[in-house]
């Protein structure tokens, strides 16, 4: 079994060379590395901008618990692109190699699934929000129950505990590559026999997290859906349209996991197939499955540039404070301080 390119593409961007696919392609090598870039610098800006605005918000909610640790995940992804772009372009020899394989890699997809928890969470914490509260009215122990789970306490540990279920799962990877690089060699090359099997096994533990926050937003966000039109049929129509209007922005979470992570989820399917089992594919086929994987990679990655337009939509105190900061540069007097001016209530 060819372990180079199994899963997890950062650690296995190692070219395919061992299948006879030719994966040192222009598109890999000189396209990807420049867009690679290009998101890291504008990753950069908007995520530190974003990190500015949190850093006043004060926690209150669940929600703005669970999106500020969504940027911190971000900000561990966007710490792994340049180190990547620098690999791709050739540069570094065999010990950035080592480095990239051994610590940023890692580092990139603990920041990727954990933010793929937080979003399970922020959808279930909606759910229980605008349906599970609303159809629980009558029963005072279902109340209680979801009153308990919206507490920011609540909030915090189940934060923790999925930060330390993927550092559990994630960090072996890191200690289990100690192999000393060579030119040409691949991530998997650079790990010992038991950090092949770790690799493969926290593999699938983060496909499967992907899988299940797939079915849990599903079914979340066709709750809320149904609750907004009954609730759009209840009242009248201009207040309807305003609480309408006001339910859309949460489903921007939804929209950008399908468009950063879905893709990639699906297209890794027939690669890993085609890498861990003895197959029929012409090498032209598992090369055109190879770039289709670092394609969808690119759009998953692309995830840091789109979840601060999510906490704009989702979280009314970083939108007012972000609206407060574009009017203090258009006008200097007259403006209450951020203290009296911030609504620290959430959608």
């Amino acid at each position: 079994m060819n372990y180079s390119n199994y899963t997890l593409p950062p650690s296995s961007v190692g070219l395919p060379g061992r299948n006879d696919t030719n994966s040192s392609s222009v598109f890999t090598h000189e396209v990807l590395p420049v867009l690679y870039a290009l998101i890291c610098a504008i990753g950069l800006i908007l995520n530190g901008f974003a990190a500015w605005i949190f850093f006043r918000v004060p926690s209150t909610s669940g929600l703005v618990v669970y999106l500020k640790n969504i940027l911190v995940a971000d900000l561990l992804m966007l710490f792994s692109f340049p180190w990547r772009v620098v690999k791709d372009r050739g540069l570094g020899g065999s010990y950035l190699e080592l480095v990239v394989c051994r610590y940023t890699a890692v580092f990139f997809y603990i920041g990727m699934y954990t933010g793929i928890i937080f979003m399970s969470l922020i959808s279930l914490e909606r759910y229980i929000k605008i349906v599970h509260a609303s159809s629980c009215s009558g029963w005072p122990c279902s109340l209680w129950v979801s009153s308990f789970l919206q507490q920011v306490i609540v909030a915090r540990c189940l934060v923790l505990l999925s930060w330390a279920l993927m550092l559990l799962c994630m960090l072996p990877n890191t200690l289990l590559t100690n192999k000393p690089a060579v030119e040409g060699s691949s991530c998997m090359d650079l790990k010992s026999e038991l950090g092949r099997q770790w690799h493969k096994v926290s593999a699938h533990c983060a496909v499967g997290i992907f899988w299940v926050t797939l079915v849990l937003m599903t079914f979340c966000y066709f709750s809320i859906s149904c609750q907004v039109y009954r609730s759009y049929q209840r009242v009248n129509k201009g207040r309807s349209k305003a609480k309408q209007k006001s339910n859309q922005s949460i489903f921007s979470l939804l929209a950008v996991f399908i468009f950063c992570f879905v893709p990639y989820h699906v297209c890794r399917v027939p690669y890993t197939m085609s890498q861990s089992f003895n197959t029929s594919l012409s090498a032209q086929t598992q090369f055109q499955l190879f770039q289709a994987k670092e394609v969808t990679l690119f759009m998953a990655s692309f995830n840091v540039c789109l979840d601060p337009l999510v906490y704009f939509l989702m979280c009314k105190a970083f939108r007012e404070l972000f609206l407060q900061k574009l009017s203090t540069s258009e006008t200097i007097n007259g403006i209450p301080s951020v203290t009296h001016r911030v609504s620290t209530s959430n959608l």
